[in-house]
């Protein structure tokens, strides 16, 4: 009983220091604004009270003394302000006015609490296997995976076998002392013609479009299911391997469309793992990495390929087919470095022993500086304006200090 009442207790310590905040705003402000301007910002420093005092001593054991996530505190302060302006209008008794946003906040710190919890969990837990896309693209990205390879931070690749330098890549990643299998990096959106297949579309939002399309789907399924063939043909030429890792350029192998010539072929062509990206969203990134993602578009491609994932991984499951457990690269997809990248690496972390196929990836874009200066520009145009960036570079310096 003892912890259970000093739990009570801090938590009537820290609520009602933090409504002794609200009033003290609002009486602050009040002189020199009208109530309805007031109380808002007087409820955000409440918020930010009740934040900080719960995380901090409340639920310290679950959180380790660290901050909440700060969606928390967003959550927190939009249930607050909606809930006692929704109660009034519906004349709701007093005492319902009075309890009703305490019990929403014990609620949503406990559930913040619970969460803190987990993450320390995956943190102690099972690190996540760290893999690059792009292999065989061009010279500078192949010289930047192979050396996180050789230093033995980088536990897999993707193979791009229409890129220009996919056989010295294979090459070069054969002579590593302990080589994992290639991945083969399906591509369709770039880096190739498709003289045999007139009416395939090569964009990931027209594919997606394709698949809602009953007769496009049957019109541009035989082709898409020629261009993987040949695709597969290539990596097996060029690794000897005959079991198939796949995921896609551009995460185009989630698109329903495409995921139904991969399941098509599952069978006769070996395939035994379909990368997922289900990404759990990292905590404690500062309002500075959020808008980035908002910026880049890593959110709206993180809340396209959730959904695309979600859809997936039955149907994977039900082919017999295996994918990792969790993943992280799509919300700062293109900007994987520095505090980004460190939060997300350690979102990935697994609290349990899981089989070796479904370990949670971390996906990262290395490459050398001036990297796209050796690429066939013309037919990988996209990659050519993502891979000048320099955040390649800080991807592979991040990477090089795991």
């Amino acid at each position: 009983m003892m912890p259970v009442l000093n739990r009570l207790l801090l938590y009537g310590v820290v609520g009602g220091t933090a409504a002794a905040v609200h009033i003290g705003v609002l009486l602050l402000l009040g002189r020199w604004m009208s109530l309805s301007l007031a109380n808002p910002i007087a409820f955000l420093a409440a918020s930010v009270a009740g934040y900080l005092g719960h995380a901090l001593l409340t639920f310290r054991e679950e959180t380790g003394g660290r901050q909440f996530a700060r969606r928390w505190l967003l959550l927190q302060y939009v249930v607050n302000i909606s809930v006692c302006a929704l109660l009034p209008l519906l004349q709701a008794p007093t005492l319902v006015l009075v309890f009703t946003p305490t019990l929403l906040n014990a609620l949503i710190w406990s559930r913040a609490a619970r969460f803190s919890a987990k993450a320390r969990q995956h943190k102690n837990g099972q690190p996540p296997l760290l893999h690059a896309d792009d292999l065989g693209l061009a010279e500078g990205v192949d010289a930047a995976i192979i050396d996180l390879a050789q230093g033995g931070r980088l536990q897999g690749a993707s193979l791009l076998v229409n890129g220009p330098s996919a056989a010295h890549a294979v090459e070069a990643w054969r002579d590593l002392a302990d080589p994992a299998p290639l991945t083969l990096h399906f591509c369709l959106t770039e880096g190739h013609s498709l003289p045999n297949c007139p009416d395939l579309p090569t964009g990931f939002g027209s594919l997606l479009l394709a698949s809602l399309l009953p007769w496009r789907r049957r019109r541009i399924a035989p082709q898409l299911r020629t261009v993987l063939l040949q695709q597969i043909s290539r990596y097996r030429q060029l690794t000897g391997l005959r079991q198939i890792r796949l995921d896609g350029h551009q995460h185009i192998h989630l698109v329903p469309l495409v995921l139904d010539a991969v399941l098509d072929l599952s069978h006769s062509e070996s395939i035994t793992w379909v990368r997922t990206t289900r990404e759990p969203l990292p905590a404690g990134l500062s309002l500075r990495l959020w808008w980035r993602s908002l910026q880049t578009g890593g959110m709206i491609k993180w809340l396209v390929l959730q959904l695309l994932s979600g859809l997936a991984i039955p149907r994977l499951r039900r082919a017999g087919l295996q994918t990792n457990k969790r993943f992280a690269g799509v919300l700062f997809s293109g900007s994987m470095f520095g505090r980004a990248f460190r939060r997300s690496w350690e979102t990935a972390y697994s609290s349990t022993t899981v089989d070796p196929a479904s370990h949670p990836v971390v996906l990262i874009h290395p490459a050398l500086p001036d990297a796209a200066s050796g690429m066939n520009q013309e037919a990988f145009q996209q990659s050519v304006a993502f891979f000048n960036s320099a955040n390649r570079q800080k991807e592979w310096t991040s990477a090089q200090q795991l």
